[in-house]
């Protein structure tokens, strides 16, 4: 299948730059995946497509403020590094910028020794493995010193660092924010408790695979970046319950997505207790294992993550509900309006 079979047009000022103060007041784009209907609703009526007995799987990875700046120590060169994740100890994956400038010995310092990095191995791409120095805790460091790591289609500064983090949030680990949850409140999430849909918790740490573009032109040609994902006792038992019942599970967010549908994958399409990493490339005609329908936002052109969503509704639908989505003024991506496939 051909990279440009999944492209469309998206005029640049129908990129959201900037969250809307209430989360809840995003358009909702619903699609039929059985007959390819659309209806143009608001985020808070998400509840009246949920049903009792549903279950309603979301992710609560945490976001770190993981960009940091900061200048070598020997030329007081500006370099700029994005965590990408914990390797061992202090030890972590990073992307720097400018890469030519930072090889391996090289001392960067982030706020008058308060942390410091060396960077103990070069890899490609502006890769580089460093570790860390400081004194305190690191997260607290990280707080003060970090920045959220905003997509780089974003271009206007976050006034508030918890507007690019779910109400949810738990695990600490992503270098990137499951944005399909971030248009739930925690009074909405009650309300869609008290009408009886079950809310699971599961666990991916988003990695900025997320935003790397496809640059092959068969797709089957492309290889993911792997990301962590964790799956309690309890979320697999309340899932194989609900199979069991035939209840549908509703997952919010491709990360939720790729989870859930790895581990059933891998368990002869049982949910187990688990953890590991996933490199899993879902694209049409995937048959999904897992899931019945999908909450997630509007994705960039020829993406990976409007594959997945393709493989779930079919890629004529999709396509066609994404063009609605433009001649209606949805907002798209990260800070952008929502999307049900059910």
């Amino acid at each position: 299948m051909n990279i440009e079979d999944f492209d469309f047009e998206l005029p640049e000022e129908l990129i959201a730059q900037t969250p809307l103060k209430d989360r809840t007041a995003s358009r909702l784009c619903v699609l039929d995946k059985q007959t390819g209907q659309i209806e143009h609703r608001h985020f808070s009526d998400i509840i009246n497509y949920l049903h009792a007995g549903d279950c309603l799987v979301l992710n609560d990875t945490k976001v770190l403020p993981a960009r940091l700046y900061g200048v070598k120590e020997d030329t007081g060169a500006k370099i700029e590094v994005l965590l990408l994740h914990q390797e061992e100890d202090d030890n972590w994956e990073v992307l720097v910028k400018p890469a030519k400038k930072v090889k391996e010995g090289t001392v960067i310092d982030f706020g008058d020794g308060l942390l410091k990095a060396v960077c103990t191995e070069i890899k490609e791409h502006g890769g580089r493995t460093v570790t860390f120095t400081y004194d305190g805790i690191f997260y607290e460091i990280l707080d003060e010193l970090g920045e959220m790591p905003l997509p780089p289609y974003i271009k206007e500064q976050l006034s508030e660092k918890d507007r690019y983090q779910t109400v949810y949030a738990k695990e600490k680990g992503s270098a990137a924010a499951p944005t399909a949850g971030l248009h739930f409140t925690e009074e909405l999430l009650q309300q869609i408790k008290d009408k009886g849909v079950e809310v699971i918790f599961i666990t991916l740490h988003v990695g900025l695979g997320t935003f790397r573009p496809v640059s092959v032109d068969s797709i089957e040609e492309h290889t993911m970046h792997s990301e962590f994902y964790r799956m309690s006792e309890g979320a697999s038992e309340a899932l194989n319950n609900a199979k069991a019942e035939g209840r549908r599970i509703i997952s919010v967010g491709t990360t939720s997505t790729r989870t859930l549908e790895t581990i059933a994958r891998d368990n002869n399409g049982i949910f187990v207790e688990t953890s590991g990493w996933t490199d899993i490339f879902i694209y049409p005609p995937y048959q999904y294992q897992a899931i019945d329908g999908l909450i997630t936002n509007f994705h960039l052109p020829k993406s990976t993550l409007i594959m997945l969503v393709s493989a779930l509704a079919g890629k004529n639908e999709v396509l066609h509900a994404y063009r609605e989505a433009v001649k209606e003024r949805y907002r798209f991506f990260s800070f952008g309006d929502a999307m049900l496939i059910i």
